[in-house]
């Protein structure tokens, strides 16, 4: 596990993931893993288990497209709840006219496929997540 490595300031971990990696990020989280901070990129944000956020210990970024046709309004609803029930401190950052995969070049401009490159939500993405970890990971 890369918290026993001797190379790694466990008072500085951090997980982050794109898509299905996302989704993982966040049920790391949710499985009370200590991290400091957690960001989803264009991940899916539905749990089979919302009470877990109990078990979260770090901040979240979400930073969702909000086209996105493949994360339904019902699911982003149900995950602000799960984390306002919680008490997690979290940010959710829907980018305008971002549908899924808004970070992948190779995903293509055509937004009517539902994932396309978005190249302003992929660097106020990035800038987001250089956020929350100066804030969080000093």
């Amino acid at each position: 596990m890369l918290a026993q490595n001797e190379h790694t300031d466990v008072s500085k971990m951090a997980v982050i993931g794109y898509c299905f990696g996302g989704t993982g990020a966040l049920e790391l989280a949710r499985s009370g893993t200590p991290v400091k901070a957690v960001v989803s990129f264009h991940g899916s944000l539905g749990s089979p288990t919302p009470e877990d956020a109990k078990n979260i210990k770090g901040q979240v970024l979400v930073c969702h497209g909000e086209d996105d046709p493949f994360v339904p309004g019902a699911e982003v609803e149900a995950f602000h709840s799960e984390m306002k029930v919680a008490g997690v401190k979290y940010k959710f950052v829907a980018y305008p006219g971002a549908v899924h995969s808004f970070t992948q070049k190779h995903a293509g401009d055509d937004v009517s496929k539902g994932a396309a490159y978005n190249a302003e939500a992929d660097a106020k993405s990035w800038e987001a997540m250089k956020e929350l970890f100066a804030g969080t990971l000093k």
